[in-house]
């Protein structure tokens, strides 16, 4: 065990072990897979393929048992209540140059300078300035709905499971909380985006429609990242998430699914009063608008307090892959496009 000291919740070293997607340097994404995994139904990183490769023996119980001791909402909630604190502005600069330089964020494209955020949750759930992230107006096209590494893309199985690791599957009838809810993404197409520290974390809309319903999932915060995967099974229909759901006139039902994790038990909706894992509201709830919500694509869907993992499911059965597993994607830029 390493004996270096504790490192608080808000700390770079603390939020890289329980949210990154998958290792990479200080600064610098991780490279791209030399080859990529590429199969009929769907095809997932070769990099966090093999990260997530199940493993035995005591190192694998060790990596249960982490997981689970850091998986409690109540703890995720007291992160985020120390990431709201308004520390001294020299000792929140501080912490916040030191955060900017482990994982190099870029703050060019952040709409504010480092001195004008009040609270590290403030600069972690930052806005961008305008026209940092173009949003593709091609006609027929899906866009990124948040920054990411691209982890798997492809097809919808007619059995509705889709690959977690391999050996082991999950149903999206689980990720959505609902079998008439995931009726329609059966033989669809499906991604999973997963969100590393250093990205801008506000997930936008990826298509023109109109806002149906959505949906509170309680559950655990375990963290997302290779040991979580590997130890976990059904993480992503374990973790507390909120389904969001849009009818489209081009490509039919779309699902954008924000998925927690271990200090990031806090999501939130840009059109609804919603926010989980706090001590005020109903969990579970299933909510839709008194009125209709329409967003076009690019427009704010909600945002994470300190990363984690978007799955977004469309029913279009046309839709070819614009991007590959592996690939650091951008908000705006095409995921799909018509076939």
């Amino acid at each position: 065990m390493s004996r270096a000291r504790f490192a608080p919740p808000y700390s770079p070293r603390f939020v890289s072990f329980l949210v990154r997607p998958e290792p990479f340097r200080s600064g610098k994404a991780p490279t791209k897979a030399s080859t990529r995994a590429q199969a009929s139904g769907s095809a997932m990183s070769a990099t966090f393929r093999a990260s997530i490769f199940p493993m035995s023996g005591a190192r694998s119980r060790a990596e249960r048992l982490a997981a689970t001791l850091v998986s409690s909402p109540v703890l995720s909630r007291v992160t985020g209540r120390l990431s709201d604190l308004r520390l001294p502005p020299p000792v929140l600069r501080r912490l916040l140059r030191a955060y900017v330089r482990a994982y190099g964020v870029d703050m060019n494209e952040a709409l504010l300078p480092l001195e004008g955020y009040p609270t590290f949750n403030a600069f972690f759930t930052r806005r961008l300035r305008e026209s940092c992230r173009p949003v593709c107006a091609e006609p027929g096209v899906v866009t990124v709905p948040c920054d990411a590494r691209l982890s798997s893309i492809g097809r919808v199985p007619p059995s509705g499971r889709l690959e977690e690791v391999k050996g082991r599957d999950y149903s999206i009838e689980a990720l959505l909380g609902s079998a008439a809810d995931a009726r329609p993404f059966l033989s669809g197409v499906h991604a999973t985006l997963y969100l590393s520290p250093a990205m801008y974390h506000r997930v936008h809309s990826p298509v023109d429609g109109v806002v149906r319903a959505w949906r509170h999932v309680p559950g655990r915060l375990f963290p997302v990242n290779p040991a979580g995967v590997r130890s976990i099974p059904g993480l992503l229909t374990r973790n507390e998430r909120v389904a969001v759901f849009c009818d489209t006139g081009a490509h039919g039902a779309v699902a954008v699914v924000l998925v927690g994790a271990a200090n990031v038990g806090r999501m939130s909706l840009a059109f609804a009063d919603l926010v989980t894992n706090t001590d005020r509201g109903a969990p579970g709830v299933r909510g839709e608008p008194a009125s209709p919500v329409a967003l076009a694509r690019g427009d704010d869907l909600g945002a994470f307090n300190l990363g984690s993992t978007v799955v977004l499911l469309v029913a279009d059965a046309g839709l070819v892959a614009a991007a590959s597993p592996g690939d650091v994607v951008r908000m705006g830029q095409a995921l799909w496009r018509r076939g």
